[in-house]
């Protein structure tokens, strides 16, 4: 018999709430989590507004001078290797065990594994470097390593919850959790695992955010009111963001029988390149598009019964045209016309966190009945006349929902969730 792969548990430590309720309500009412920033203490830089995570503080490498909410429970010995982002992931996982209604132990052993995806920590990494030069390798953090690679999160997550399943780190830069995702997915279908925990996360920081400004690629707008803004003629790039999400994902029989409650199925997803450049996406949107029907074809579902797409639309001019074409070549060309809306406008972009944030925001969609609307949207691009993009969060129970991922190098990736059977 096919396994099926359900959605029971989520956390978040987001710009929008670091918990399920206050995500929700901020869906809901289309609340942003932007505020002005000044990076590197820099006034005169371009870049003003960033997408910040509420109740962490991490002023410096050392993680003594760390401070996150008292709901987050972390030992003096585990944050020695961990990353800010780690910091949140654990947050986030320990929301998501609750609501499964799991305990760290039920982690222990083969039957879980774990992906994740993250950047790694440059906030860190480039310290420890930096203590490194200084005294010409004579000094360096232990657990600078540990900490600030791209694998941090698997490390730290694995050893401390005593997973001995699949355990594996994703890097296809803002693809990375929804890799992670599908291929979770494929670890419960083919047996080989009945429960998979996923998480992506990033810093939320001047060292990981501020890069982008050298590729053009994110907003200089002050106002936060207006800096991200996805579809609209207007947008001038993305407001960057850092958190964690984290998902419970187990086969349906092996979550049904021990009384956890479903809140939604993975029925499908789909991976395709686009062939074309290290950072820009395909212009005509062939490798998304791509993806978009394989996710169609493996869940076996027909483009008209989506009834809502969260798109990868990052409020970038030359991104979010590429979806938008890609959206006409799955959908508007065939006669369907799923609501579309980009929950970047309220969240700003997180990288490698984005597709397990946004496939986290489908399954509210799908277990709370809402479609969320398409925020600060003013005057659509010409490009994307035929799209139905709802300026409001509406109150309707979608019953299929498709989310969007693209990452540099044209990594394309889409999933297909369905409202929970009874």
């Amino acid at each position: 018999m096919p396994r099926l792969p359900v959605i029971t548990g989520l956390g978040f430590i987001t710009s929008i709430g670091n918990d399920r309720a206050s995500v929700l309500r901020s869906l809901r009412e289309l609340r942003h989590g932007f505020e002005p920033r000044t990076f590197f203490q820099n006034p005169a830089l371009a870049v003003k507004v960033a997408g910040t995570v509420k109740g962490f503080s991490f002023p410096t490498p050392n993680w003594r001078d760390w401070r996150w909410p008292e709901s987050v429970q972390v030992d003096r010995e585990l944050v020695r290797g961990l990353a800010p982002h780690g910091v949140y992931a654990l947050g986030a996982v320990q929301q998501a065990l609750a609501e499964a209604g799991l305990t760290a132990a039920d982690l222990a052993g083969g039957d879980t594994g774990l992906f994740c995806a993250s950047a790694g920590s440059p906030f860190l990494l480039g310290a420890f470097l930096d203590q490194m030069r200084t005294t010409r390798g004579e000094r360096g953090n232990p657990m600078g390593i540990v900490s600030s690679i791209a694998g941090t999160l698997n490390f730290n997550l694995a050893a401390h919850y005593k997973i001995s399943g699949a355990v594996c780190g994703f890097v296809s830069a803002c693809a990375s959790s929804s890799h992670a995702l599908g291929y979770a997915m494929d670890e419960i279908r083919l047996g080989r695992q009945r429960r998979m925990l996923v998480v992506g996360a990033e810093d939320m920081c001047d060292e990981s955010i501020l890069p982008f400004a050298t590729l053009r690629a994110l907003s200089n707008q002050a106002d936060p009111n207006q800096a991200s803004r996805p579809f609209d003629r207007r947008r001038d790039g993305f407001v960057g963001t850092g958190g964690a999400v984290a998902l419970i994902v187990e086969e349906a029989g092996f979550a049904r029988s021990r009384g956890a409650r479903v809140q939604a199925e993975l029925v499908g997803w789909g991976q395709a390149g686009d062939g074309h450049s290290v950072a820009a996406s395909h212009p005509e949107g062939a490798g998304l598009a791509e993806a978009m029907r394989r996710a169609l074809d493996d869940a076996g579902v027909p483009a008209g019964q989506i009834d809502y797409v969260n798109a990868h639309a990052t409020s970038t001019p030359a991104g979010d045209r590429s979806e938008a074409l890609a959206l006409h070549r799955v959908f508007t060309h065939t006669g369907a016309h799923p609501k579309v809306s980009s929950t970047k406008a309220l969240t700003g972009h997180g990288l490698s966190l984005a597709g397990a944030m946004e496939a986290a925001f489908c399954t509210l969609a799908l277990s709370e009945g809402l479609i969320p609307g398409a925020a600060h949207l003013v005057e659509p691009d010409p490009v994307c006349e035929g799209l139905d993009l709802p300026r409001h969060t509406l109150a309707l129970q979608p019953g299929l929902v498709m989310n969007n991922s693209s990452g540099f190098g044209g990594s394309n990736v889409c999933h297909v969730l369905r409202r929970a059977g009874p």
